[in-house]
């Protein structure tokens, strides 16, 4: 009986130390895209405004050597345990949306963030980090080739670098570009990824990134000076940041009767329940409170990492 006993609780034990080590090697989502230098050597890429951007549907099409070679670097990821998310996939889904919301008409009008398509696809993808990747393939003599490359991971929410790595691989007589791409990114990957796990450890620990901006209509009846219960609302509003970010964690930079600006903003990974915390989860969370006071606001995202709270709308 005793023995038993033990076993059990050895079996607890071993259980509970398993269940730990699920959590702490939880690793981030990725999406592999090649970069802006891939995208403006190649000719794949568009202008939105007065902006230039990469065009991935065209360079996906149009060049079968980037599906090769993102296919590879994915493959190695995934390899070492990490999600990725396939860019096809949300290019895909992307494409699906736009022709329904040809064929619906709105009811109603009002002012909107106009998103580019990059933060449209992010919002799709919902990537934690994207991993730009270009590589130029060298002549080594004797008909010889090398692949020299570039690995970006970047921040999906503030499209920040946060990890970095390039090389080139030995010389080999192999053409294959996958062939040639892992030999030249294999040395070099754990390091990548051990800067990649840093970060994503720092946004479990002290919050991710995300921008705040409080505006307000023309003709709302509250400013950020209107009061209630003795407290501007321009106070309340940084209350309640002050409140709900990862140890208060966040820089007021502009605040003015009509308009507010917060960066830095420590949005905690997940709430309560585990739901992922994005800038638009986090942002109603604000309008509710708003809604409280008898305030309504119109909540608009850009990408996944800015919110726009408009005071006076819906």
């Amino acid at each position: 009986m005793k023995y038993s006993k033990i076993l059990f609780v050895c079996a607890a034990v071993l259980y509970g130390l398993s269940a730990f080590a699920q959590t702490a090697a939880k690793k981030p989502s990725l999406m592999v895209v090649p970069s802006r230098q891939w995208c403006v050597e190649h000719d794949c890429m568009m202008t939105f405004g007065e902006t230039a951007m990469p065009d991935y549907r065209k360079a996906f099409d149009t060049n079968p050597e980037l599906n090769i070679a993102v296919a590879k670097i994915g493959q190695m990821m995934s390899d070492r345990g990490f999600d990725l998310k396939m860019m096809s996939n949300a290019l895909a889904t992307i494409q699906a949306e736009a022709a329904e919301d040809m064929l619906l008409t709105s009811s109603t009008t009002g002012a909107e963030i106009e998103e580019s398509p990059i933060d449209k696809l992010k919002k799709v993808a919902k990537a934690d980090i994207w991993l730009e990747v270009s590589w130029i393939l060298n002549s080594a003599g004797f008909g010889g080739k090398s692949l020299t490359f570039n690995l970006s991971g970047i921040d999906a929410y503030t499209d920040m670098q946060i990890a970095n790595c390039q090389g080139t691989g030995d010389p080999s007589y192999t053409t294959e570009l996958p062939v040639l791409m892992e030999a030249a990114v294999a040395s070099y990957l754990d390091n990548f990824n051990e800067q990649l796990l840093n970060h994503f450890n720092d946004w479990f620990e002290n919050g991710r990134h995300i921008t705040l901006y409080i505006k307000k209509f023309a003709d709302s009846e509250y400013n950020l000076e209107s009061e209630f219960n003795g407290e501007e609302l321009g106070v309340l509003i940084e209350d309640w940041v002050a409140e709900n970010t990862v140890r208060g964690q966040f820089n007021t930079d502009d605040a003015t009767e009509n308009f507010m600006k917060f960066s830095g903003v420590r949005i905690p990974m997940f709430n309560e329940s585990g739901r992922a915390v994005d800038a638009r989860y986090w942002g109603r969370g604000l309008q509710k409170k708003l809604r409280e006071l008898g305030v309504e606001s119109k909540v608009m995202t850009k990408g996944l990492g800015q919110v726009t709270l408009v005071i006076g709308g819906k």
